[in-house]
């Protein structure tokens, strides 16, 4: 089969305990549409180590010297998840006909693989991987997520709803999101502007395998932020209303104590006058904090620095045979 390769990209962080079995998993997986005929005999797995402290890179290295589909890249530092991502896409495209993306933990589950190899032989570039469920989720990360995915959608930001960076892409259809060059990363609302025929894979979401989870609330919620951000100045003009209906309440407020003099009503005002100031320094101190985070991504646009480094790869190695 000439064409038809696959790569399947996993972004490593300290995934000592889960690995063994990921690769496993994702090995069979491999084999058993290579043995359909579904996609290429040099079909590739691709462990992007970002940084991790433990023994992640090592077990990588010895699993790619006992099986020829193993491959991994590693990074000087710690980069972030969507920058690993990244990374592995943008090696994976030079020789690859589709790319799959999915996370070590084995929370997605791998047999939608099949399906979303399926959805691409019948012309799809875009195969996204949406979990039917929500069971597996706390009350309060269950309710929160429905919260955001509305709010980004009033926002006018296109997610797709209860999919993550679990998806298919096709050559061309990377080939474009690559083509974008922001470094404030939020990949899951940057696919659909590429805009290619797309489809959908539902499967029921896990609990991870092993080891603990690399995004504690606080993570999460600066990567929700991040996302908004990035994609959409609804807060700087909801900061704009704000200002307008405080700067009305003002006014009417001033009216009012004017009234309130010229009738020889003054009365000793200390409670509403400390209640103002806290509101008004609260709003401040938000519609600051709020451009802020603008100026900040502005201001890390126009460095231009790398978005990885890589300190160690072996996939171009492994795939010169399709370069000849």
């Amino acid at each position: 089969m000439a064409n038809n390769l696959l790569t399947i990209v996993v972004p490593c962080y300290n995934e000592e305990e889960v690995l063994p079995e990921t690769v496993k998993e994702l090995g069979k997986i491999l084999n058993d549409l290579i043995g359909q005929q579904k996609i290429n005999a040099n079909s590739k797995l691709l462990f992007v180590n970002d940084g991790s402290k433990d023994k992640t890179w090592q077990l990588i290295k010895q699993y790619s010297q006992k099986s020829q589909y193993i491959t991994g890249i590693k990074f000087t530092r710690n980069y972030g998840h969507q920058n690993a991502l990244l990374a592995g896409m943008s090696l994976a495209v030079k020789y690859s006909d589709m790319i799959i993306t999915i996370d070590a933990d084995l929370q997605d589950d791998v047999n939608a693989i099949y399906k979303m190899v399926d959805k691409y032989h019948e012309g799809f570039d875009v195969v996204y991987g949406v979990r039917n469920s929500r069971e597996t989720d706390t009350f309060f990360k269950k309710h929160t997520a429905l919260m955001y995915y509305k709010l980004m959608q009033k926002m006018g930001v296109n997610l797709v709803p209860d999919s993550a960076d679990y998806r298919l892409l096709s050559k061309r259809a990377t080939e474009s999101l690559l083509s974008y060059k922001e470094r404030n990363l939020f990949l899951r609302g940057m696919v659909p502007l590429i805009g290619y025929k797309s489809a959908k894979v539902y499967y029921p979401r896990k609990e991870r395998y092993a080891g603990t989870s690399k995004y504690p609330l606080k993570k999460m919620i600066h990567f929700a932020l991040d996302g908004i951000t990035s994609f959409s100045i609804a807060p700087i003009h909801l900061i704009l209303s704000l200002g307008i209906i405080t700067t009305i309440v003002s006014i009417v407020l001033m009216i009012y104590t004017l009234v309130q003099k010229v009738m020889g009503h003054v009365v000793s005002g200390w409670s509403s006058l400390m209640i103002s100031i806290w509101l008004l320094g609260g709003i401040q101190l938000i519609s600051i904090s709020t451009i802020g985070e603008y100026v900040g991504k502005v201001f890390t646009e126009v460095k231009h620095r790398p978005r990885f480094n890589i300190e160690e790869e072996n996939y171009s190695i492994r795939m010169e045979s399709k370069k000849k």
